[in-house]
């Protein structure tokens, strides 16, 4: 299984994955999920995955190919705005999903998040569909989550009410990890962080493992608020005592 993440804020975009491939939690390996990709100085685009590995890789191949080939070809050098980015990666994965399901049926599909920026217009982040299409997270939920999504889903509705900034997203971001992976032992560590300032053209990545001290300090924090926040909860009715 997988989860990746995405949060679009005031001051940039936040990315978060695990690292774990959908093989079983009794073959259990890690595989990196995100990736960052420079295709000029203008522009800076991250991608991450669920879904069929193979697909995934062979995606990843064609848009290498299509950066390290000359010539007058579409490519993530030569795309003008995110969105079209975002279709020319949707066309391909559209295109290796149909070479594959012959075979491997619905088994076959790959989801991707990307998001980043172009010189000339504001950061962005698309989520791209196995059958090639997208859809863009709205200004009410600007985020995007891809895989094991239903246990982290609240610690991000909770950083959009509070409009965090990037800091303070960094930590709603591994938190709704951090519930993902106790809820669903094919969700784990190690964990790709990558963070976009507006303008920057410039992505902060970083590796954080399972033994990572800030890592336990911030599941141990997590776990202490839930409970506490249990025995904050109002007394019980009498009528629902008896």
């Amino acid at each position: 299984m997988t989860y990746c993440l995405a949060l679009r804020l005031s001051e940039g975009l936040i990315f978060l994955s695990d690292t774990r491939p959908n093989a079983g939690v009794d073959n259990v390996g890690t595989y990196r999920k995100m990736h960052v990709i420079e295709a000029g100085e203008d522009r800076r685009f991250v991608l991450m995955s669920a879904g069929n590995l193979a697909t995934t890789q062979q995606v990843l191949d064609l848009i290498e190919r299509d950066l390290d080939t000359e010539g007058d070809h579409e490519s993530l050098a030569t795309v003008g705005r995110l969105f079209e980015a975002a279709l020319y990666i949707g066309r391909l994965n559209q295109s290796v999903v149909q070479q594959h399901q012959v075979t491997l049926g619905s088994n076959a599909g790959a989801t991707f998040i990307l998001g980043g920026q172009i010189q000339g217009e504001r950061p962005r982040l698309h989520l791209i569909y196995p059958e090639g299409n997208y859809i863009r997270p709205s200004d009410e939920r600007p985020f995007l989550q891809i895989g094991e999504s239903k246990y982290g889903l609240l610690m991000l509705e909770l950083a959009v009410r509070a409009r965090v900034d990037i800091t303070k997203g960094i930590k709603v971001a591994l938190s709704s990890m951090v519930s993902t992976a106790r809820s669903n032992l094919s969700v784990g560590p190690p964990y790709d962080l990558a963070v976009y300032r507006n303008g920057s053209m410039e992505v902060q990545e970083h590796r954080i493992d399972a033994g990572s001290p800030y890592l336990a300090d911030l599941s141990e924090v997590w776990l202490t608020t839930l409970t506490e926040g249990v025995d904050r909860l109002p007394p019980l009715p009498i009528e629902l005592l008896d």
